[in-house]
């Protein structure tokens, strides 16, 4: 049920389809184990297909291969519907310390989304992409509700709203003789988990009792990072890698437990626009950049 790749805990998701509730018992438990130890895992039998995975990656190498003329036509019209962050295509600043340019996507029902025009089927693929995320988003997060010992259907109340689900296709600049690293800098998700496939150019790594380990493509497979609110109602149990109006470590993982709270209470959209601004005005120092850390006490 569980194995190592050499860097990542491996879990099949298998059981939760067909319903073998011995196989679901050993892939909880193997979540659990993961996201206490490494914050995040490999999943595989996910339930979407690798055809299609692989269709979006394609269709993302070929819009970003496009003149700058024609990637920056997939932005959103002045006075357009503002979601939490432009949809559409960007690239980070100049002064950013991450280097990449990238297409976002919201829930296509919220009509935020800017699309492409080239090439052909971005749209259909990113649309069927999304829906196919989203269940799976549904999935893991029952199962870290079992994993956490919460009240069924605890966490699908708590983060019922789903206006900030979103999905990004990125593509990380070469890097130069003046700048040797590029891409994105160390960090944790600001959300509650965040799904991760590769093509084969791999360069995730995972900081792991102080050592960087890779996450290296796998096909068909997908990267599972357990994010920030998740550590905070857990008070550290499960790693960062619930959507509220208040977030804070709840009292099954402090005072029923006589532990002490690691974070003070904060605003699950207050956090939200604090890490959006990350993104949309990068600070010129890395330490002006806003992490979960802002909240510890």
């Amino acid at each position: 049920m569980a194995g190592n790749d050499g860097a990542l805990p491996v879990v099949d998701l298998t059981p939760f389809f067909t319903g073998d509730e011995g196989g679901i018992a050993r892939a909880t438990a193997a979540v659990r184990d993961a996201c206490r130890t490494h914050g995040f895992f490999r999943a595989v039998n996910h339930g979407v297909p690798a055809e299609l995975m692989a269709r979006a990656l394609e269709l993302s190498a070929a819009f970003f291969a496009l003149p700058d003329e024609e990637m920056t036509k997939a932005r959103p019209a002045e006075g357009s519907k503002a979601p939490p962050l432009p949809a559409g295509y960007a690239r980070q600043p100049a002064h950013s310390t991450d280097k990449n340019e990238y297409v976002l996507l919201f829930d296509p029902k919220l009509g935020f989304n800017v699309y492409p025009a080239e090439p052909a089927g971005f749209r259909d693929a990113a649309e069927c992409c999304f829906a196919r995320l989203t269940r799976l988003g549904l999935l893991v997060q029952e199962i870290l509700n079992e994993c956490m010992g919460l009240p069924p259907g605890f966490l699908k109340s708590y983060n019922s709203d789903r206006s900030f689900d979103s999905m990004v296709a990125l593509r990380y600049f070469p890097a130069t003789e003046e700048e040797e690293e590029n891409g994105l800098s160390e960090h944790e998700d600001g959300n509650c988990v965040t799904f991760v496939f590769q093509d084969g150019v791999g360069g995730l790594e995972v900081l792991k009792d102080g050592e960087w380990v890779p996450a290296e493509p796998v096909d068909g497979s997908i990267i599972v990072n357990i994010a920030d609110v998740i550590q905070v109602l857990s008070n550290n149990k499960l790693k960062s890698a619930t959507h509220r109006v208040w977030v804070e470590p709840l009292p099954e993982f402090t005072e029923k437990i006589g532990e002490a709270p690691r974070y003070r209470g904060f605003l699950y959209k207050e956090y939200q626009q604090l890490r959006m601004r990350n993104k949309t005005h990068p600070p010129s120092r890395p330490e002006d950049v806003v992490h979960i850390t802002h909240y510890a006490i």
